[in-house]
């Protein structure tokens, strides 16, 4: 959860390897006597410009090549990734590409490339003239195990640590060159010798390097509060050997204590390990999702109270400098700019929050901010800024602070796509808010039952107030509760002050994206939806 302060460290949350395969077709002829040989190479834009990241190889003779030599890339959702694709003849041995022939390049982002799996677009000249009738076609692939080991484990007669219990839990580790890795630990159950642990799940690749007859080891411990677990024992498996366990005849591991073993004659083990479910299925990623033609459906909702000040005030968080700045503008541009890339239709629908609006002069908690309560959408996020600017004149700003009519409004979409039992929309709320929220309570209900929806809120805080409450919102820790005693299905809110990321928009994006993929990805597979692209969804979980 970020908070006030200077500029946080932002933790990756999402990277995966991308392969991308070029390709081009009726490219510019710069010999004379043979046709060009085209090489590709490829540069990231970084802080400080453009770097080159790699290149393919030189195809002789050729304008439609196809390059073998692919480029793997770390893809993060959370980051705008600006690429170049620049195409040279190649005319001589040296390494400066500038000493050739340029041929065309396509400025893109990696976001474009994936939720398409695959674009073709023609390529420039430097003067952003057509090069000729060249173009460059782009593929992407992820690279990664995706299969994921679903456990659910118990144990009998376990030894007794303290007195005349113990309280056990597992870790299961994966062999490297290095030794032995911790690839996951289960929860502890307390005061028990027969334990029955929560079913968890397990990457493959975490847990084995995706080989299911490499050697795993599982570990026994009796829990101490002061970290100095004490071993109850310990046995060496595969995965196809777990994976022979059923419920009626659960796979048995004997868990043995060395030392006892070394000093006990006659001495067995010190308990079993029943392996009662090991199946291992695919796990869809949020790239399979979204390159299977999952769309995310981004809404902005913005805070329109009077805590903001006076928009024709400088001191006002709505007021827009010479330069066309503030903080709700550059929120929308960070997140937008990201999030815009996985919407095919680019129409966001924008809404306002708090204010007293036109024709009625009453106060709206769920206003259009371009007052067309039929068709509340903008083209692009250039249209959510011009609506803004446009909308802030013809407003009072007023008051309360209310989040949960615009959460129960985007709530009412994402359960119509759910009951479509598909994974082809996944929805995204943006709410730029200045203030404390007033009504915690019907927020907090809104929360808890959007959270079985294929939804997330993000929000912004503008300003220097106090944002305890949104933090509260980000359980991080723990899962939110409803007044009423509900419990959240999952974390949906994802909150971030807007002060923590003032110099960097990028770190903003990425510090408020960064959860995004993995609240996709873990909603579709729990509920079993494949991507929309595969031949059918398996039931519902629920």
């Amino acid at each position: 959860m970020a908070t006030g302060g200077p500029v946080p460290e932002v933790p990756v949350q999402c990277v995966t390897k991308v392969e991308l395969t070029i390709s081009c077709e009726n490219l510019l002829d710069m010999d004379v006597f043979s046709k060009s040989d085209p090489l590709c190479a490829l540069y990231i834009e970084s802080g400080t410009g453009w770097y080159e990241f790699g290149r393919t190889e030189m195809v002789l003779n050729c304008l439609n090549p196809r390059f073998s030599k692919k480029f793997k890339i770390d893809y993060f959702f959370e980051m705008l990734q600006r690429l170049k694709f620049c195409v040279y003849d190649i005319d001589n041995d040296t390494y400066d590409l500038e000493d050739d022939d340029f041929l065309g390049e396509l400025e893109c982002t990696l976001g474009q490339i994936v939720s398409c799996r695959r674009i073709t677009r023609p390529l420039l000249l430097k003067d952003r003239r057509p090069a000729g009738k060249g173009t460059i076609t782009i593929c992407a692939e992820e690279i990664e195990d995706n299969r994921v080991a679903h456990f659910e484990v118990s144990a009998r007669k376990l030894d007794k640590k303290y007195l005349w219990w113990s309280d056990p839990f597992l870790e299961f580790h994966k062999q490297t060159e290095a030794g032995w890795q911790l690839a996951h630990r289960t929860e502890v159950v307390k005061n028990n010798l027969n334990p029955i642990w929560r079913p968890f799940h397990i990457p493959v690749q975490s847990l084995c390097g995706g080989h299911v007859e490499k050697p795993i080891r599982v570990d026994c411990y009796d829990h101490y509060m002061n970290g100095a677990h004490n071993i109850i024992g310990t046995f060496v498996t595969t995965l196809s050997q777990m994976q022979a366990g059923t419920y009626t005849s659960p796979a048995e591991f004997a868990c043995v204590n060395r030392r006892k073993s070394e000093r006990k004659p006659g001495y067995k083990n010190s308990g079993v390990i029943c392996i009662k479910r090991c199946e291992v299925v695919k796990e869809y990623t949020f790239l399979n999702y979204i390159m299977g033609g999952c769309q995310l459906n981004f809404t902005v909702a913005i805070d329109f109270t009077a805590s903001n000040g006076d928009p024709r005030n400088p001191q006002s968080l709505h007021f827009i400098d010479p330069q066309g700045y503030n903080e709700y503008l550059a929120a929308i541009w960070a997140v937008g700019s990201v999030i815009q890339d996985y919407d095919s239709t680019k129409s966001f629908p924008a809404f306002g929050f708090g204010a007293i609006v036109p024709p009625t002069g009453t106060v709206s908690h769920e206003f259009p901010i371009n007052f067309t309560p039929e068709y509340p959408f903008c083209n692009g996020i250039e249209g959510v800024v011009s609506a803004y600017q446009q909308c802030l004149p013809q407003v009072k700003l007023y008051g309360p602070t209310c989040f949960a009519p615009i959460i129960n409004h985007v709530a009412c979409f994402a359960k119509q796509a759910m009951q479509q039992n598909t994974a082809s929309q996944y929805f995204v709320l943006l709410i730029i808010t200045d203030g404390v929220i007033t009504d915690m309570d019907q927020t907090l209900s809104a929360i808890v039952a959007a959270s079985r929806l294929p939804m997330s809120i993000i929000i912004v805080g503008v300003g220097q107030e106090d944002f305890g409450a949104m933090e509260f919102l980000d359980s991080d820790d723990k899962l939110l509760r409803s007044p009423r005693g509900d419990v959240a299905f999952r974390d949906i809110v994802q909150f971030v002050p807007f002060r923590a990321f003032k110099a960097n928009s990028m770190a903003l994006a990425q510090s408020v994206l960064a959860e995004l993929p993995d609240q996709v990805g873990h909603f579709f597979n729990f509920f079993k939806l494949k991507p929309p692209n595969e031949a059918s969804s398996l039931p519902s979980a629920l």
